[in-house]
């Protein structure tokens, strides 16, 4: 009876990991965008964005949020990027994540700015003063973030923790990144 008990965890994580990946990708969902309150011209002129971004992968994706300033015409300004991964290239740490937690990185992503690779996304416009919120609770939660687990503490329940802290609902973290990217957006009227 104790061999059984103790294989439990083993199987319930094993099989959060496994559910994870039940699913596959659609093509890229077309572009989002949820504006600040105020005319056209006022929301062009603040200027301050933050995206939720998916990106297709190897693996089933990745989710990550891409934040900055946007030019009159919407180009990114220095975009600034915050995601959940693995601390390296080596596909070893990635695998073992989905056991235990492995060291996580918290910046850009090799593909993360580059649209041919977007899943989905979903911009929201943003005031000075939300901006500035936002981005320190960003940096805050990069310096908090040490661990990537595939099940228990991935890229979506990062960028969960980022949409809470704007007061957005959120789906669970166990999607696939573009259905969580897509559900997110869904969930709060974007």
């Amino acid at each position: 009876m104790t061999r059984v008990l103790g294989r439990i965890p083993f199987v319930v994580l094993a099989a959060m990991a496994v559910t994870a990946c039940q699913s596959q990708d659609k093509g890229p969902q077309p572009r989002y965008v949820s504006s600040v309150a105020g005319s056209p011209s006022q929301q062009r002129d603040q200027g301050y964005f933050i995206e939720f971004r998916s990106r297709y992968a190897l693996s089933y994706g990745h989710s990550y949020v891409v934040f900055g300033r946007l030019t009159k015409s919407g180009a990114m300004v220095n975009p600034e990027v915050a995601g959940l991964a693995p601390a390296t290239s080596d596909t070893a740490p990635y695998v073992l994540g989905h056991l235990l937690p492995v060291p996580a990185e918290t910046g850009v992503s090799d593909g993360d700015l580059e649209d041919r690779y977007r899943s989905a996304s979903w911009r929201v416009m943003l005031t000075e003063p939300e901006y500035r919120d936002v981005v320190a609770k960003i940096r805050k939660l990069k310096a908090e973030a040490k661990f990537w687990h595939a099940s228990l503490y991935n890229c979506n329940a990062f960028v969960a923790d980022i949409a809470r802290s704007m007061g957005y609902k959120t789906p669970g973290i166990w999607l696939r990144p573009q259905q969580f990217i897509t559900r997110l957006r869904e969930m709060n009227g974007g």
